[in-house]
């Protein structure tokens, strides 16, 4: 047993000190190197404080949370902030990012922002995972990308040992078994936001029931073209279906100008024809109701009606003869020089 003395002398024991301590471990492996060994223990130490206290609190990002293990086993999440962990290893703490949205790309890789925030992309060719085969078994280029975002850090980390790639080969299983159900014309033009919908949701179903904590945001088609080799075939063949589709709106558009044409014009005769036949009905239902009230005058009054009736005639009849000369019997004619048919024309001249 180690007994420290007091300044005092009055021989009291005490713990023995971290310097007693040191003291005997030296004097046991000889005087010559007691300095150093001090030297050594003092920076194991002060290393010892440095590491416990470095690794005793830790921050987490807004777009993080903290998943906190010790000895190994999750004991919690941790919202962003300030927080503190015991230290030396015993509690360690994994961070995920589940308020970013995070991607996927098929068929290209992009490599950052260049000159003017434009996006770069590398020049590598991934045909493996863009080349597919369409139900009318055709070769099309479909480049893609996957959105998500982690929904649970412990079902993403534990749930499964490569969560990423697990999406990765869902998606591209899903994308090629729908671009072959389909047909290549529709991929190329029409099918592009169907495709869309159908790969969201059958990858996200998948991933339920992996329960790895992913949750599908979108599913966005870039580029969708044919290869290279057979591009001049495939634009003739889209300019043919282009110029086909012209001259059918085309057409609509003529038979939508000339039907209601049509349709009006068929409109204004029958109203015509309305018109017309009921105006002569009109006019019929006139001259009857006329005849009638003069039969009813003439029967009260026929001398005077038969009277009337020929002058009403006269006067409608002369003005459309035009001069009538009456002459006595035994008289002359007048003479065809005076051209008393010929229409009175205005003076002219002055006066004259």
């Amino acid at each position: 047993m180690i007994q420290s003395v007091s300044p005092r002398g009055n021989g009291q024991s005490v713990p023995p000190d971290l310097e007693a301590l040191m003291g005997t471990f030296v004097s046991r492996f000889g005087k010559s190197s007691k300095g150093p060994l001090k030297i050594a223990a003092a920076v194991v130490i002060v290393l010892a404080l440095l590491w416990g206290v470095l690794s005793s609190w830790y921050t987490v990002q807004p777009e993080e949370r903290a998943v906190v293990k010790r000895f190994g086993a999750v004991i919690g999440i941790n919202d962003p902030g300030l927080h503190f962990k015991i230290p030396f290893g015993i509690d360690t703490v994994q961070f995920v990012a589940t308020e970013r949205v995070l991607k996927q790309e098929f068929g290209f890789r992009t490599t950052g922002t260049g000159e003017g925030g434009r996006t770069t992309y590398s020049p590598q060719q991934f045909e493996d995972e863009s080349l597919m085969l369409t139900g009318d078994l055709n070769m099309i280029d479909v480049e893609w990308v996957v959105q998500y975002r982690i929904s649970d850090p412990i079902k993403f980390l534990y749930q499964m040992r490569e969560p990423t790639r697990t999406l990765r080969d869902i998606s591209e299983s899903v994308m090629r078994r729908i671009v072959g159900n389909m047909l290549g014309s529709e991929v190329l033009t029409v099918g592009r936001v169907e495709i869309q919908q159908k790969a969201g949701e059958e990858i996200q179903a998948l991933m339920d029931a992996y329960d790895a904590g992913i949750r599908i945001n979108t599913v966005e088609m870039q580029d969708v073209v044919p290869p290279p080799a057979v591009q001049p075939a495939f634009n003739e063949v889209n300019e043919a279906r282009q110029e086909r589709e012209r001259m059918i709106n085309e057409a609509q558009k003529r038979v939508n100008q000339e039907i209601p044409n049509a349709e009006g014009a068929a409109l204004r005769t029958v109203a015509e024809a309305q018109g017309y036949a009921t105006e002569r009905v009109n006019r019929a239902e006139g001259e009857s109701a006329r005849f009638s009230a003069v039969l009813a005058e003439y029967q009260q009054a026929p001398a005077v009606t038969r009277s009337r009736l020929y002058l009403e005639t006269l006067n409608e009849v002369l003005p459309g003869i035009g001069q009538v000369l009456v002459v006595q019997d035994g008289q002359l004619g007048p003479l065809p020089l005076l051209e008393l048919n010929r229409p009175t024309q205005p003076a002219t001249g002055g006066g004259q």
